[in-house]
């Protein structure tokens, strides 16, 4: 019995002695993962993902512990500037503000690739003159209002004056830029020198519901299919260091972009909660995600039409030869273009 007694209090001490050293032990902190986000329809997936720990998630499927936090800067000169002194991770750009980037590091670690679309939110040129049916009904002195100089809707009006003129910078001198509220309000209000708004949802639909607004041109029409509104990007360094992390990125923009698709009202209240409205209520929001349903997820979308474009234009010295030039390994096989 004292043998048996002595066996057991031995097995107690090494059970003591083990949990000791686990309780000892340094617990490893989260990786943090930081995200940089800004203002609009457009950033609806991250809240989600935010909302719903959806990084995390996919994040510890791969075996990796991750904390990801979003951090909201204005603009995206303060985006940029913050992703080059590391205070971010990854951050939105629009295609031609990627492409660029992608050029300027070219070779280095610093280069920018695409990790994840956001968006394809469609971008739709807006008049409420019903004489303006197209670009070549404008004259010299009508403005075309943009949310900012370098947005997407610049470039898709480039693209179009190409076409039809032949000339990208036909139009450059009548470009003003405009916040989407004003932008909208002054074409309601019929202000004299801006004939047209190129916009975005939920403007788009916001505009629309004067009667005496109409549609001119649509930016799928410009490119011949859809065009991603809002990349989210990263420095090939952090890319090729963690891969497991942009991978979790990738599936959680994926699940964010289906619970809009199958619960546009759910994602409306989430929007909502981000960005609380006096223009849109929750039914409003959902009205407008319901009309856009197919516009979220992880591919993106235009990008060798954009880089082509620009390629022609010098604006680019040596484009891509494919969009899988620019884009994280973890979208080479993605539905893209």
């Amino acid at each position: 019995m004292r043998g048996k007694s002595s066996s057991a209090v031995s097995c107690l001490i090494a059970v003591a002695a083990a949990l000791t050293i686990i309780a000892a032990a340094p617990v490893r902190a989260a990786e943090p993962v930081r995200i940089g986000i800004g203002f609009g329809l457009a950033f609806l997936p991250t809240y989600i993902c935010e909302d719903q720990k959806l990084v995390e998630k996919y994040a510890r499927d791969l075996h990796v512990d991750v904390k990801a936090s979003y951090q909201r800067l204005l603009g995206a000169g303060p985006m940029q500037e913050a992703l080059a002194a590391r205070t971010i991770d990854m951050a939105p750009f629009g295609t031609a503000p990627l492409l660029t980037a992608w050029q300027n590091g070219k070779g280095t670690s610093r280069q920018i690739l695409a990790v994840s679309g956001l968006t394809t939110l469609p971008l739709t040129l807006l008049t409420s003159r019903p004489q303006l049916r197209s670009l070549v009904d404008l004259r010299a002195a009508d403005r075309i209002a943009v949310p900012t100089l370098t947005s997407p809707q610049t470039y898709v009006l480039q693209m179009q004056s190409e076409k039809i003129f032949g000339a990208p910078d036909r139009l450059q001198n009548q470009i003003v830029a405009l916040p989407p509220g004003d932008g909208v309000a002054a074409l309601i209000s019929g202000a004299d020198d801006i004939a047209a708004y190129f916009a975005s949802a939920p403007f788009t639909e916001i505009a629309l519901k004067d009667p005496k607004i109409h549609r001119v041109l649509g930016s799928e029409n410009v490119i011949g299919g859809k065009a991603s509104f809002l990349v989210l990007a990263a420095p090939k360094g952090y890319i090729d260091t963690h891969a497991k992390i942009v991978e979790a990125v990738d599936k959680a923009m994926d699940e964010a972009a289906r619970l809009i698709r199958d619960d546009p009202t759910r994602a409306a209240r989430i929007f909502l909660a981000h960005e609380p409205s006096k223009a849109l209520d929750a039914p409003a929001v959902a009205a407008v995600l319901k009309d856009n349903k197919d516009e979220f997820g992880s591919a993106v979308q235009g990008v060798q039409t954009f880089a082509d474009f620009m390629g022609r234009h010098d604006e680019l010295k040596a484009p891509p030869k494919t969009w899988q030039d620019v884009v994280a390994p973890a979208l080479i096989h993605s539905p893209s273009s």
